[in-house]
């Protein structure tokens, strides 16, 4: 909002109530950059600002609803899906959503390497007011897949001749009338949305990469709405009148990505090993202020995908000394690992983003120091990251990682561990694993098999789970309807209103 109406309100000055609720707007800032128009590149962020729309949605649980398509269908052999587009809408720039529109989209999603790139599709087609997906096999996930970002339904004139997208020109509650990568995004209410014109006239996205900037803005109201706050600020935030501090368990884990192609981490006994100098428990209630050090890689939340059954992750580094020792790393005359004449030492990528993220690395370069391997760390931009998994040049990396995008797990498990991906494993390929996480995407699966699959990552380790997340927020009272979504679809912003020009505009 500016300071617009809570600075109004303080000082009493004299404004029209029309004109009040025809310029107001609810600031949100959040850590994420905006990379570009494409959804591929930031559909999660159009997404959760309501400009855009998938066919697919989901609720706060995960469970698959009615998006742009207002039904499915499925044949006897289970591969040819229909997906009925909802009449009467349109896009921002007023030409109607078709079939033939939606499809032009999601062909252009998967030429780019969107999600839809990993499903065996055959064909996506337009027939009469549904978008007919022909599939090369099974694939029971399709629905799930639909709900991703990066299948965010575009009208035809956002797109270029080359495909590339110029504008971000969806079906959403709010139109985008400013798009400067990689801060700033604003957008008004779109009145002929299908769903019912929002309730505040207008929104705002600033992305501010640093905690503290993040905080400060949550406390000074420049912004209603704060998302990803760093334990420091939820803190100091607790005790700032006006603002409300909330935080919801979410399926994101903090994750540390190794790449078992290199002899520190080749082996089984080597990732144990390293997995055993961490004290996730430590780490956690120190960095994270709260107690969600990782027992496994996913947490009871996530259905059959948590295995309660498995011995938890432990820290000994003891245990972690002798099983180098016994893997031919020993000491050398400065305490670093050494075995056939090379050092354990090695390179830890991460990113500022997420605040928590170079605090933890710091930890772990103590931790892992303990043991005696020599870590370096590297904060960059997060792209580093895949681009490095690509040259094959990555070490290890640490990152957050949500197995929610696509709300059924199953979906992230396909990209990142069958076989491996930019944000999962790297040099470790399990056929085994890859067959029964395909066959799972195609018929889907029984909590026993999502077990199974838990126990053989535990057992393996391709990457450590360190800690299960929360995610937090601060909420200026200024406003009402708010959503603290665990599977970061959406903020709430086409139902959320001003409490105070409530009051305001009350006879």
């Amino acid at each position: 909002m500016r300071r617009s109406i809570a600075t109004l309100l303080l000082t009493g000055a004299l404004i029209p109530q029309a004109a009040l609720a025809d310029t107001a707007a609810l600031d949100v800032a959040a850590p994420f950059e905006i990379k570009g128009a494409d959804p591929v590149l930031s559909g999660d962020i159009f997404l959760k600002m309501d400009v855009m729309e998938t066919l697919v949605n989901a609720d706060t649980s995960g469970a698959l609803l009615p998006g742009l398509a207002d039904g499915w269908t499925v044949s006897a052999d289970k591969l040819v899906w229909k997906f009925h587009i909802r009449q009467g809408m349109q896009f921002h720039d007023g030409s109607a959503l078709t079939a033939e529109a939606a499809a032009f989209a999601l062909n252009r999603s998967k030429a780019k390497e969107g999600i839809l790139a990993k499903a065996p599709i055959n064909a996506i087609t337009a027939e009469g007011t549904d978008v007919v997906i022909t599939l090369s096999e099974p694939f029971a996930a399709l629905p799930a897949f639909l709900a991703e970002y990066r299948t965010g339904i575009l009208a035809p004139s956002a797109y270029a001749a080359d495909g590339s997208v110029t504008a971000v020109i969806g079906t959403g509650a709010f139109r985008v009338t400013k798009l400067e990568p990689p801060m700033t995004l604003e957008a008004q209410r779109f009145d002929a949305y299908w769903g019912g014109a929002a309730k505040v006239p207008a929104v705002h996205y600033t992305s501010a990469t640093r905690a503290e900037t993040r905080a400060l803005m949550a406390e000074a109201g420049d912004a209603e709405l704060v998302v990803n706050l760093d334990p420091a600020s939820v803190t100091r935030l607790q005790s700032v009148a006006g603002v409300a501090v909330h935080s919801v368990a979410m399926p994101r884990v903090l994750l540390l990505k190794l790449n078992t192609a290199l002899p520190f981490f080749d082996t089984v006994e080597e990732r144990q090993a390293l997995s055993l100098a961490i004290d996730r428990a430590g780490l956690a209630q120190a960095v994270l202020r709260y107690p969600a050090a990782a027992s496994q890689l996913l947490p009871p939340a996530v259905g059959g995908w948590h295995n309660a059954d498995l011995p938890p992750l432990d820290h000994d580094p003891e245990a972690a000394k002798a099983a180098f020792a016994a893997a031919g790393w020993l000491p050398g005359a400065d305490g670093i690992l050494e075995k056939d004449g090379q050092r354990f030492t090695v390179e830890l990528l991460t990113y500022p983003d997420r605040a928590e993220l170079p605090l933890t690395a710091a930890v772990l370069e103590q931790l892992f120091r303990e043991v005696g391997i020599a870590v370096t760390i590297n904060a960059t931009n997060s792209s580093e990251i895949p681009a490095k998994h690509a040259a094959g040049t990555l070490q290890m990396a640490l990152f957050a990682r949500n197995f929610g995008l696509v709300p059924d797990p199953v979906g992230t498990f396909m990209q990142d561990y069958a076989p491996g991906g930019d944000w999962g494993a790297m040099g470790w390929e399990n056929d085994a694993f890859t067959a029964a996480v395909r066959k799972m995407a195609a018929e889907g699966g029984s909590d026993a098999e999502k077990s199974a699959l838990a126990a053989t990552l535990q057992a393996e380790l391709p990457v450590l789970p360190i800690a299960w997340y929360q995610q937090t927020a601060a909420v200026s009272h200024s406003v009402k309807g708010i959503v603290i979504d665990p599977y970061e679809r959406t903020y709430g912003l086409k139902s959320a209103e001003f409490a105070e020009l409530n009051r305001l505009c009350t006879p």
